[in-house]
């Protein structure tokens, strides 16, 4: 090919990053558009991840190297299926892969779910990291707030609902957060797993974490600390599991109050599992059931009730990617059908130039760093087909630009997000922060464009 493969990657959080720097680092010679509908790209990584973990946020620096990188234009501010379709993204490049990632909630089919008070984990992380496309309110009015999940997400939420609000001030938490948060009147967060301390999912420096705060009081239940066969097999075969387990066991034999002066208080529950959510309503009180763990590490029902008033639910028992246009999806596992990265149709056929990555491809399982691997299997698929697939109709680099802006589309390019980012961090050197977010979408189109209708 006397050209470079032209190769469109829709979605610009960790996935799609990294696979745009594996083509790059693969020698072929390619020239890559990284396209999202947020005006700021790094996905989960800005809008996912609670603003208390700088470290995690870190990622970004290597994400933003990539971006640096000569043949990879970023493209932000530009929503697949809206302001470009299928149709329009095979008229300008030889392939297409889609990391639109997982944002929505999983379902929770128990009564009362659907009450007032009833939330999805996600949409609560999204208000307090400042997502351009939520509400800027959030109902804190709850005095006992429960989480329903034992993943890295469940211990996000639970501490950001228990920490104080001057405890977050220092990270990059939006002004209208700060100022929701120290409204909240809540003392007592509850963290629920329907299975045993050693099949929790989340990392063993998530939970330490837990107990960094002066003002939290957290709470771990002796009797909840059973464990099985399957139990103890998970404990000698898995350090990480292993390390959870003996924090946990560590807590539940500690004197309490470790913290006298602690007003607030986080309760970890294991061998409970929701069962129903009452209230006249809006949300009054949870009932689980207690579960007993079977020898294999699963659970059973006991038939033994617990009521807990709260009057906050939110529910963490997944991620699920958002079905895209033309694109096939299967809504029970909520990913893209697909063989080893290339994209498949109804009838087992690969969908030509079509490919995907990331959790709409394997399901919202494993940490950022999992994505690579993921990556790279999607990448050798399309580099293997780049002898055959079809040549688009207008291959050059200018035709994409010229559609967008005849369409009206105010795309922001990697240099209007850097001038994005400048603004921001300039926003928290006055407060001593290293960024306070920019939260309304018009503002953020406004400072990265300058108020030109195309930033190239």
């Amino acid at each position: 090919m006397s050209r470079p493969l032209r190769i469109a990657v829709v979605g610009a959080g960790p996935a799609g990053v990294y696979a745009a720097d594996l083509l790059k680092k693969s020698g072929a010679e390619v020239s890559i558009d990284l396209f999202d509908r947020l005006p700021a790209p790094y996905g989960l990584v800005r809008y996912g991840v609670a603003p208390d973990h700088p470290r995690i946020k870190g990622i970004i620096t290597a994400l933003e190297k990539v971006l640096a990188k000569p043949g990879i234009r970023l493209f932000c501010n530009v929503e697949y299926g809206k302001d470009i379709s299928l149709a329009d993204l095979r008229r300008f490049y030889d392939a297409i892969i889609f990391s639109t990632g997982a944002e929505q909630d999983r379902d929770l089919d128990i009564p009362g779910i659907d009450l007032d008070g009833s939330y999805g984990a996600a949409n609560f992380v999204s208000w307090f990291d400042g997502h351009p496309d939520v509400p800027r309110t959030w109902p804190l009015t709850a005095t006992g707030a429960a989480v329903l999940g034992v993943g890295n997400v469940a211990l996000d939420v639970a501490r950001v609902l228990a920490k104080t609000a001057d405890e977050l001030l220092v990270t990059e938490i939006p002004q209208n957060v700060y100022e929701g948060l120290a409204e909240s009147p809540v003392t007592d967060v509850h963290v629920f797993g329907r299975r045993g301390p050693a099949q929790a999912k989340f990392t063993p420096l998530e939970l330490r974490e837990l107990d960094h705060s002066p003002n939290v009081e957290v709470i771990v239940y002796p009797e909840d600390i059973e464990f099985d066969e399957g139990s103890l097999n998970s404990i000698r075969t898995d350090k990480q599991v292993q390390m959870v387990v003996k924090t946990l066991q560590e807590w539940a034999i500690r004197d309490m109050p470790t913290k006298p002066d602690a007003k607030r208080r986080l309760h970890l529950h294991f061998l409970h599992a929701p069962v129903e959510i009452t209230g006249e309503g809006s949300v009054q009180n949870l009932r689980t059931e207690r579960m007993e763990l079977d020898g294999t590490g699963n659970v059973r029902g006991t038939g033994e009730f617990h009521d807990w008033p709260v009057q906050a639910v939110y529910r963490a028992v997944g991620y699920l990617s958002t079905h895209l246009q033309d694109i096939p999806f299967d809504h029970d596992s909520g990913t893209v059908p697909h063989d080893v990265g290339r994209v498949l149709e109804a009838d087992g056929q690969q969908l030509p130039g079509v490919y995907v990555t990331g959790w709409i491809k394997r399901g919202p399982i494993g940490l950022i760093g999992h994505t690579k691997g993921d990556a790279l299997e999607t990448i050798t698929s399309l580099l293997a087909d780049s002898d055959t697939l079809v040549t688009p109709e207008q291959p050059g680099e200018h035709a994409i630009v010229e559609h967008l802006a005849k369409a009206g589309v105010r795309f922001i390019s990697h240099q209007g997000w850097l001038r994005l980012d400048a603004h921001e961090r300039a926003l928290g050197a006055t407060q001593g922060r290293e960024r306070v977010k920019v939260v309304d979408r018009d503002e953020m189109v406004e400072i990265s464009t300058d108020g030109q209708v195309l930033v190239s």
